[in-house]
């Protein structure tokens, strides 16, 4: 192909994977279409410069390797090819990472990525608090009303999205080129946070948003920075749960549903329900600790374990680290906090502040969001942190990646 050619569709490439960004918070479909443009046009630049740059970035190849063992997990265990197709098409996000690596690595690129992530989860944010103020949305796929104002995702897809938002914003403030912009993106930060804690409820955004924005203080200031945005937080929890709101009621419910939760009866709300997901699984994982019940394997195992009693089956243990130990053994679930400790021991060295600092960011999201959900099966949360890894990782200086990053990365 000529040179000219491939080069306008590495182009091309690299303005679908942009739009992506802006895409993920809203319909699956546009994700889909952008997903096919970015993969045809990256196939058809096969002789651009550094295309295949991702697949040995250090990233790139830790993501590659979880994926690989995701596969080798499909030969072997309980579940059907069937079953371990679709696991594997859901974790298919991984693959994602390398590709996008590589056509990230033009500071432009990266800026335009960023500045379409940021608007897409301005768009979000106000039409949700449209939406909370009562101005009804009748667009296709929308879901929320006055009392529950997400657009087009679920609640904790939603709020782990405005979370993050409150971050972003805050950091574009903090490095913004003009005082209006500053002001503008530190407003934007105010209502994203207000959005997570009093409008749409959901326990997931409330830990990651209050990790978030100890972290943003101690970036900022040190361990002053963190023992003011503590004290902030406090005063903010304390107000909050003094008065009716979302967050008080939210709290409140998940409190009283985990001191009604008894080990030896059948849970019934959602928080005593993952409990006994958690211990349920710790227990399949007891009984193959070093090779797991295979990839799309955890269903069966789990139903197994529940059979002949009155406690609900699940296929997912909404806990990505005890998924990925159940599915594959100690391996995955060493290959998955392998690939978020390296991408944090990275961001030192990726090449401006904003980027730095929202890689971290985006490490804390996973990490918690992990914790407490299996969010590489989810479809927006998966993507959104391939797509991300790919935007901020692109930039990445690999020769001295590892020295650099042992000096620089935060303890």
């Amino acid at each position: 192909m000529p040179a000219h050619i491939s080069g306008r569709t590495r182009g091309a490439a690299v303005w679908a994977a942009i739009g992506l960004g802006f895409s993920i918070p809203f319909t699956i479909a546009l994700n889909n279409l952008l997903l096919a443009i970015t993969l045809i046009a990256w196939l058809m630049s096969w002789n651009a410069p550094g295309r295949l740059s991702g697949f040995s970035h250090p990233v790139g190849r830790v993501a590659l390797l979880l994926f690989a063992l995701l596969v080798l997990g499909a030969l072997h265990g309980t579940a059907t090819f069937a079953g371990a197709g679709l696991h594997l098409r859901k974790y298919a996000d991984l693959l994602w990472v390398p590709v996008l690596l590589s056509l990230f690595c033009a500071p432009a690129w990266r800026t335009r990525a960023i500045q379409a992530l940021a608007l897409s989860l301005v768009v979000i944010l106000m039409l949700s608090c449209l939406v909370r103020l009562g101005l009804p949305f009748p667009l296709p796929s929308f879901q929320g009303h006055a009392g529950y104002p997400v657009i087009f995702k679920e609640r904790v897809t939603h709020n782990i999205l405005m979370a993050f938002a409150v971050y972003l914003f805050a950091w574009l403030a903090l490095t913004a080129a003009s005082r209006r912009a500053a002001w503008c993106w530190m407003v934007a930060a105010v209502l994203a946070f207000l959005n997570v804690l009093v409008m749409v409820p959901g326990a997931t955004g409330y830990v990651i948003l209050g990790a978030l924005l100890l972290f943003f203080g101690y970036r900022c200031l040190g361990w002053r920075g963190l023992a003011g945005a503590t004290l902030a937080l406090s005063l903010c929890v304390a107000a909050l749960i003094t008065v009716p709101n979302p967050f008080h009621e939210r709290v409140s419910k998940i409190v009283g549903e985990l001191e009604a939760w008894r080990i030896d009866q059948p849970a019934q709300s959602s928080p005593a329900l993952r409990l006994e997901f958690y211990r349920t699984t710790l227990s399949i994982i007891a009984d193959h600790p070093v090779t797991g019940v295979g990839t799309g394997g955890f269903a069966d195992a789990y139903a197994e374990k529940v059979k002949g009693t009155a406690r609900t089956p699940t296929q997912n243990p909404h806990n990505e680290f005890l998924l990925m130990w159940a599915q594959l053994g100690i391996a995955g679930l060493a290959a998955l906090v392998w690939l978020f400790w390296r991408q944090w021991r990275l961001a030192a060295r990726l090449p401006t502040r904003l980027e730095q600092e929202l890689a971290y960011g985006l490490v804390i999201t996973m990490v918690i969001g992990c914790m407490l959900n299996s969010l590489l099966l989810d479809h927006t949360e998966g993507l959104f942190y391939a797509w991300l890894t790919g935007v901020l990782y692109g930039g990445l200086k690999s020769a001295d990646a590892d020295e650099g990053a042992r000096d620089k990365a935060p303890a």
